[in-house]
């Protein structure tokens, strides 16, 4: 009987795992490199850009670094992804932020929307970063746009 149903179990995760690839929910896992532009929120203009590795992991975790922040002044990102429909995606991921004495003195959160095109090697997204300080209180916010590509072995 234990058998059966673990036969059972397994064919029904299979057939739930191929249902999300199917209509794009387990396109986006993999590791890629991103080009990231902060951009003023009223008008859209380019303020500066900087280069991102992220990991979209699958089961939803989602781990980055980038180089647009010193490593004494940020820690590297944390945070979860998911399949919204088709090729679009949401991403949320937290940082924690410090002075130059290495005291965390607050923490930034990033939330973008994400499309994937449809050969799953590139994308673009959008989104807004909100800073807090350490007691929760939203200090400051702004917005960006990336450019993602697919990290593949060659």
């Amino acid at each position: 009987m234990k058998h059966i149903f673990l036969t059972l179990l397994s064919v029904l995760l299979l057939s739930t795992a191929a249902s999300a690839q199917s209509d794009g929910g387990g396109r986006l896992g993999g590791t890629w490199d991103a080009f990231v532009t902060i951009r003023d929120c009223n008008t859209g203009a380019a303020i500066r850009s900087f280069e991102s590795v992220g990991s979209f992991n699958q089961g939803g975790t989602f781990s980055g670094i980038t180089s647009g922040t010193p490593p004494t002044a940020r820690t590297s990102e944390r945070g979860v992804w998911g399949h919204v429909r088709k090729n679009l995606y949401r991403f949320r991921f937290k940082a924690y932020l410090y002075n130059p004495a290495a005291v965390a003195i607050g923490y930034q959160v990033v939330t973008h929307d994400l499309e994937l095109d449809d050969d799953n090697l590139n994308y673009t997204s959008a989104g807004i970063t909100q800073i807090f300080s350490m007691d929760g209180v939203q200090t400051g916010s702004g917005c960006s746009t990336g450019v993602g590509s697919r990290m593949v072995l060659e």
